[in-house]
């Protein structure tokens, strides 16, 4: 494992350029350089790409489940290896498996699983994502309102005390049910806070932006939005250079006029990031599974409760990709730093993901020149091919 190859002809992007006809050299499961294909010496294993497309893998900051399995019904190691390995198909590389509001039980079950993971090194696992319980009932969206409640101090010691174990740890709060010192104290070990299902104004989620949030959850959704006198939380996602945010790219979740004006709107440095916000039919042809206790639908390309509100997302990373980059019209290049290079940055991991770089870990997707998937490479090793 973890061997010395060359993956020879492809023409490689490594997050900021593109090389025509060049090799990507791994050694011990990182990139060591990137090199024209005729001087690449001979040694170790040769991958022949010649005629793809070699990118970085994608990043999902955003994934409730996949594969049959979701994380707030099996909170289980088992459980994210399940997710990881059925995101992997369609080049992801690193996710965050993503809990949304549930019970104080279940949130500690799902840390407790993600510490195996970590200790396990399932392939893709990141940290997690905890999104809720301390959202606003007023934008809860799919959560349970009966489960929705305020950060109180054992909720902080808990998450204070994993963030460190888990490596990367994402928490979606409203400050409708968190204070600023509670986010204040959370940025401060590491946690990356962010803002979602919530209907404060722009003023509220700058202060809280200052506090340390770091990234919005899921743009648009579950958020007051911009109006000309009340810019809300959307305003302050796109007029705050230090946010970050993500978004989901399946044409239901947000309008594809709406995308482009924020991605054009949106200030510097932190940039918009495409997250699937996946369920557990990913992967699948399941149609309809329980969150909650309640009966999700799978119909037409949606995922809804029985009375119509979106319950998560049924796309995947790259069709995310395809997405934005054949309705939106961005460059190719452009909608993979939407899944690879921006969502690093936003988790603070852009020196050793999102990008092919000497040192960066070796994750990366082999494509057609059309945006079908070859295969999918973590750490050097490959984990998926079609």
């Amino acid at each position: 494992m973890n061997g010395n190859k060359t993956i020879t002809g492809a023409r490689v992007f490594d997050g900021i350029d593109w090389h025509d006809g060049a090799a990507l050299v791994v050694e011990s499961g990182h990139v060591k350089s990137i090199v024209p294909a005729g001087s690449v010496a001979v040694g170790g294993e040769t991958v022949d790409a010649h005629g793809l497309l070699l990118v970085p893998g994608f990043i999902d900051l955003q994934v409730n489940g996949g594969g049959g399995a979701l994380l707030n019904e099996e909170p289980t190691l088992a459980g994210i290896r399940q997710i990881c390995s059925a995101h992997a198909t369609f080049g992801t590389t690193a996710l965050l498996p993503t809990l949304i509001t549930d019970t104080r039980a279940v949130r500690t079950a799902a840390i407790a699983a993600g510490l195996e993971a970590k200790g396990a090194g399932v392939p893709g696992f990141l940290g997690l994502h905890l999104e809720g319980p301390h959202l606003s009932v007023a934008r809860k969206g799919a959560h349970d309102p009966a489960l929705i409640r305020r950060m109180e101090d054992d909720d902080l010691a808990e998450i204070l005390g994993c963030a460190k174990a888990l490596g990367r740890l994402m928490l979606t709060v409203a400050p409708e049910n968190a204070t600023k010192e509670q986010v204040r104290a959370l940025a401060d070990a590491g946690v990356v806070v962010s803002l979602g299902h919530t209907d404060v104004d722009y003023d509220t989620a700058r202060a809280y932006a200052k506090a340390g949030a770091r990234t919005v959850t899921h743009l648009f959704n579950a958020m007051s939005g911009p109006g000309h006198r009340e810019p809300g939380v959307v305003g302050a996602a796109l007029a705050t250079g230090a946010l970050h945010a993500g978004m989901i790219a399946d044409g239901y979740h947000v309008h594809p006029a709406s995308m482009g004006i924020a991605l054009r709107g949106k200030k510097g440095p932190g940039q918009i990031f495409l997250v699937t916000d996946a369920m557990s039919p990913l992967g699948t042809d399941q149609t309809s599974f329980f969150l909650n206790g309640r009966k999700i639908l799978r119909q037409d390309g949606r995922l809804t409760l029985a009375d119509g509100t979106l319950a998560g997302a049924d796309i995947d990373m790259l069709s995310s990709v395809r997405f934005v980059h054949q309705r939106l019209g961005l460059p190719v290049e452009e909608a993979i730093r939407m899944a690879s290079a921006y969502p690093a940055d936003a988790m603070g991991i852009a020196s050793h993901k999102g990008r092919l770089l000497p040192g960066a870990d070796a994750d990366f997707v082999l494509l057609t020149p059309e945006l079908g998937i070859r295969s999918t490479w973590i750490g050097g090793e490959r984990v998926f091919a079609a």
